[in-house]
């Protein structure tokens, strides 16, 4: 239950900040946001703030914004359809009921003539009496149909109508967001847990080890090896590998006294590799720093990040394969190993989580959020966009890709962790 738990919590912060990221940069471009939505599927809990739909739905597997204009969002009404209309006090229409089956006093009912609810907002039509009217349409009109209600979305508000830039921006930052959590995250995992100073202190000695005969003890702070200053565990260690077979020595502080050692490190298989080992363990020190859990925060999101895409150039050369990627199975299953050594385990797991979601959701590869961005990058330098029909069939080709990777990904993931 735990781990469940736990999933679902770093899942929905994920999504969240993903999705905040379109939303908050929709609302600054004036685009109508119709739906945030965290997860997929059916619909568990909706709230309407203002002109936006909040939802909760079943499936833990993603989220969404919904902006006007896009998905065949635009609202159109035929010649020869008949209307009712609400007016305001102004005179404008304020609401526009396509089927009625609510009972309005004052609705006034129009034969539609023709009508425009993107740009200049008028109806024109018959009245009951035949005479031909014209009535301006409110900006924040609502059209109901069937029972449901949605807000009129004008040209200027809807999401195609933005310049490259604002429309770039709206979808860039959705990975935007998830690099800016894992940054908190970090940051947060250093003001609690510490920062790392990486000291070149011994945290333990293993028995009858090449450093256990030499005498050195739990604690020891290494300062030298071979006359050269050791300052961090990764130049003890860098020292030690590239020494196999080779006495060294050691100049060591062990409680405010200097000691000296000479230590042969043993050889030692590594990666397909011989390297010396003299036979120590290591964790580091914490320091509590406040300002400088923010420059932790920023160099662990930089560690990943470069790791990340290490890891995709190994998967295109074909260094390891498909069988290597994970899906929500293998995510949850690994989520399960990690909460078993603590929440600061669990909080760095979730930051490296954060940081992948961004770089996947950058590849350019149709449907995500890097192959719109690819998209608007070519109607930058050819200065006019793409034909829509087109940019929806590659998204349409890219969704069915991505769809069949995830279950095969998924099978794998059965495969290994169940059978």
């Amino acid at each position: 239950m735990e781990t469940v738990i736990s999933f679902i919590i770093i899942f929905g912060a994920l999504v969240f900040f993903h999705e905040f990221g379109h939303f908050l940069f929709a609302k600054r471009a004036g685009i109508l946001v119709r739906e945030f939505a965290i997860g997929m599927g059916p619909k568990i809990l909706g709230i309407t703030k203002g002109e936006t739909l909040y939802t909760l739905r079943l499936l833990p597997i993603g989220g969404y914004v919904r902006m006007a204009g896009e998905d065949m969002d635009t609202i159109h009404i035929q010649a020869g359809h008949r209307i009712g209309i609400l007016l305001n006090k102004e005179g404008l229409a304020k609401k526009i009921i396509m089927n009625q089956k609510n009972v309005y006093p004052e609705i006034l009912f129009l034969e539609v003539e023709e009508a425009d609810l993107e740009k200049e907002l008028w109806i024109k039509g018959y009245d009951e009496e035949e005479k031909l009217m014209r009535i301006d349409v409110a900006r924040d009109a609502v059209v109901e149909e069937n029972g449901r209600e949605i807000i009129l979305a004008p040209y200027d508000r809807q999401f195609d109508s933005k310049t490259v830039g604002k429309r770039f921006m709206t979808i860039f930052a959705g990975p935007l967001f998830n690099f800016i959590l894992a940054f908190l995250i970090f940051t947060a995992l250093g003001m609690m847990q510490g920062i790392p100073t990486f000291e070149p202190v011994i945290t333990e000695v293993t028995e009858e080890s090449p450093a256990a005969e030499a005498g050195m003890q739990n604690g020891d702070l290494v300062t030298s090896i071979e006359g050269d200053a050791i300052a961090t565990w990764d130049e003890l260690v860098e020292s030690v590998q590239n020494n196999a077979g080779n006495p060294l020595a050691f100049e060591v502080e062990r409680d405010g006294e200097p000691l000296d050692f000479t230590i042969t490190p043993e050889v030692a298989e590594q990666s397909a590799e011989e390297v010396g080992v003299i036979g120590v363990l290591y964790q580091s020190p914490m320091e509590k720093d406040f300002l400088g859990s923010f420059a932790y925060g920023a160099e662990r999101t930089i560690f990943w990040f470069k790791e990340i895409f290490r890891l995709l150039g190994m998967l295109v050369t074909g260094q390891f394969t498909i069988d290597a990627l994970s899906g929500p199975v293998g995510i949850y299953k690994t989520t399960e190993e990690v909460a078993k050594y603590g929440f600061f385990t669990l909080m760095s797991w979730a930051g490296m989580l954060s940081i992948n979601l961004g770089i996947m959701n950058l590849l350019p590869l149709p449907a995500l959020d890097g192959g719109r961005l690819m998209f608007f990058i070519v109607e930058a330098l050819r200065g006019k966009p793409v034909d829509r029909q087109k940019e929806g069939m590659v998204h349409f080709v890219g969704i069915m890709l991505l769809m069949l990777l995830m279950l095969v990904v998924t099978w794998n993931d059965i495969q290994k962790y169940f059978f």
